[in-house]
């Protein structure tokens, strides 16, 4: 097994604890899924920041009106490109993160309207910056190495997400999507690390931080080893794990709120009719009102079914 070059340094070490720590947080507060509409959000954010990234800036309100079936206007290639990343998104959870086979099928679905060779390795020569490619009668090889060692590494997730992103990057064995399919596929690996990654908008914050997004790989390259993106990364999901926590307790708070006024003006309400009238899930709304009860600003009073809500 090929290891890819990289060092931990202390900052990895820290980095890779405080990352744990807010995952525990976020998980205790948010039982393993935010609310439908902070995942909604966090999808479309997703999908606006991968894609703004390659110049396609379609935005999220004309990517929220795709995702309910509205027409919007946009060149057929802008168009064509949300399409896949919408697809390729929705399967996040499907593709097996140790699969070649499968990162060739997210590839094809991404670029599937958009390139003729979609799902193959590039056959030319392409440089990035100033960084030349390996040559197209590699790229079969390398990319099996880079796979076999993802499969057998014994590497914690995090570190393993962010060496695969930047090996990939390197190799860029496509025409083109590879940086759209490097982000995807980290967030495929660390999906497999620990499902909450499904619902962070990794995307938009490398977005958010675009010019150092591409400096770390520069600095990578120019070092000859993946340590200093292994570094920028790691401080990047820090950071969006911790606005997801701020994020996540807003949504909570305005729920909690909304919930209490529904109950104020129809202290028979139920469960399930808030949890329409919210888009909530009936187990987000349930977590709520036992905090609201814990905190005593609920009481119900009387049985389950013929009981009635008491705002206090």
């Amino acid at each position: 097994m090929k290891v890819p070059p990289y060092t931990i340094t202390s900052k990895i070490l820290t980095l890779s604890t405080l990352i744990a720590q807010e995952l525990t947080k976020l998980e205790l507060k948010s039982s393993h899924k935010p609310s439908l509409k902070l995942r909604k959000e966090n999808k479309i954010k997703t999908l606006a920041g991968t894609l703004a990234i390659e110049g396609n800036h379609i935005g999220a309100e004309k990517i929220t009106a795709i995702l309910e079936g509205k027409r919007v206007l946009g060149t057929p290639k802008e168009l064509a490109e949300v399409q896949g990343a919408i697809k390729a998104y929705e399967n996040l959870s499907n593709f097996r993160f140790d699969s070649l086979e499968d990162l060739l099928m997210a590839h094809s679905i991404l670029m599937g309207d958009i390139l003729n060779n979609a799902g193959k390795f590039r056959d030319v020569n392409v440089g990035v910056g100033s960084h030349i490619a390996p040559p197209p009668n590699l790229i079969e090889e390398l990319m099996k190495n880079l796979f076999v060692w993802l499969k057998e590494s014994k590497e914690h997730w995090l570190l393993k997400s962010c060496i695969f992103h930047y090996e990939f990057e390197f190799i860029h064995p496509f025409v083109d999507g590879n940086g759209r399919l490097g982000r995807l596929w980290q967030s495929v690996i660390l999906n497999a690390y620990n499902p909450i990654f499904s619902f962070l908008p990794l995307e938009a914050s490398i977005s958010d931080f675009q010019t150092q997004y591409y400096q770390a790989i520069e600095d990578s390259t120019a070092l000859g080893e993946s340590t200093p993106f292994i570094e920028f990364m790691l401080d990047l999901i820090l950071k969006t794990l911790k606005n997801a926590q701020k994020s996540s307790q807003k949504s909570s708070q305005k729920s909690s709120q909304k919930i209490l006024s529904l109950i104020a003006s129809n202290p028979h309400i139920t469960i399930l009719e808030i949890a329409n009238t919210l888009n909530l899930s009936p187990s987000g709304v349930k977590k709520i009102l036992k905090s609201l009860k814990d905190t005593q600003k609920l009481k119900r009073i009387g049985s389950h079914k013929g009981g009635v809500w008491e705002v206090r």
